[in-house]
């Protein structure tokens, strides 16, 4: 069985971010994930999707954002249980919490923080005959290297952001790409929106609207599509790639069943101090969370990391008072006994 001090259940922005502020106050952390890697959405969903409301960073890839807080916490020498997804939690007779995983591994911690994020993703899959034959086979329903794409021929189906990013992204990338909404609009960003007029003018997109994909046809791997516009007509193209991006439908899965207060698939929690649940010794942070004005933004996670940590050393250290000290004053201490000191420039600004 994993011992800890904290077990965080999902490695985003979020859970990684409560690894450092744990470490400044001696917690040890241990992460589970579902995903094969950390980072959560920003990892398997839209690495090289730029982020533009971290501080002092006036845009990040979200790849980069997770290597960023991988580096900045790997001082505390966090555990990660990747590739397995949290199944059941049991409190023990001494107050702990057993959280065992889908492949049956053990963690035992006195705290529980769920930073899930919107919890695991679905695809919303297109009504297309045979799709499924096509998955892994020219299909693909997100994009994770945009390098795969390199001289091929791209159908995107789509009319939210991530089809208009995609599609401004990959003009630069494949020898041809096709977008296709069913209507004429988009409710994307207006800027974004803008670019593919340009590069539909410069004939670097094509656009179809208003159609839809209709068939997909090959043999071993994709080899065309049939696109249907709106009216009847209908027309085979040519395709390597079709990726339909039309969102994910999130789900909190096996964590529902835990006995949480939820609310539209979000764990209720007291924001007036520390954001745990109605079972104590329990958090949820990011995402994954609800309450009163609750904004769904990276750094509003940072935030809520931040205190649920403070929690987290009153409960284990009962009694006991710390003195939250700025890290530009008292240095950083790592689990493996180095020290990062404050430069002393700043140390003289202060005192």
């Amino acid at each position: 069985m994993i011992t800890t001090d904290i077990i965080i259940i999902g490695a985003g922005p979020t859970g990684l971010f409560a690894v450092f502020e744990a470490g400044l106050l001696k917690l040890k952390c241990h992460l589970i994930d579902a995903l094969p890697q950390p980072g959560g959405q920003c990892s398997e969903i839209y690495p090289k999707k730029p982020i533009y409301d971290i501080p002092a960073y006036p845009e990040i890839l979200a790849g980069d954002l997770t290597d960023k807080l991988l580096e900045q916490s790997k001082q505390f020498e966090a555990g990660f249980t990747l590739g397995e997804r949290a199944e059941t939690i049991e409190k023990l007779a001494n107050g702990t919490f057993v959280v065992t995983t889908n492949k049956g591994t053990q963690h035992n911690a006195p705290i529980v923080a769920i930073a899930g994020g919107l919890g695991s993703f679905e695809p919303r899959k297109p009504s297309i005959d045979h799709l499924q034959d096509f998955e892994d086979k020219g299909v693909a329903y997100m994009i994770k290297d945009p390098e795969i794409y390199r001289g091929k021929k791209v159908v995107i189906a789509g009319g939210g952001d991530s089809a208009l990013d995609w599609a401004i992204f990959l003009s630069e990338v494949a020898s041809e790409v096709i977008l296709i909404h069913r209507r004429n609009e988009f409710r994307g960003a207006l800027d974004s929106v803008d670019k593919v007029q340009d590069l539909k003018n410069k004939g670097l997109i094509k656009l179809i609207t208003p159609a839809e994909v209709t068939g997909l046809f090959g043999k071993s791997k994709l080899e065309a599509i049939e696109v249907t516009e709106i009216g009847g007509l209908s027309q085979r193209i040519v395709a390597d790639n079709f990726i339909p991006l039309f969102g994910l439908s999130p789900k909190l899965g096996p964590i529902a069943n835990w006995g949480l207060e939820i609310e539209k698939n979000a764990i209720k929690v007291n924001n007036a101090l520390d954001y745990q649940t109605n079972i104590p010794g329990i958090f949820a942070i990011g995402d994954v969370n609800t309450y009163p004005g609750k904004l769904k933004l990276i750094l509003c996670g940072f935030h809520e990391a931040t205190l649920m940590c403070q929690a987290a050393y009153k409960i284990i250290n009962p009694g006991k008072r710390y003195v939250l000290k700025y890290t530009t004053v008292s240095g950083i201490d790592g689990f493996d006994g180095t020290r990062k000191e404050a430069p002393k420039a700043v140390i003289k600004s202060i005192n």
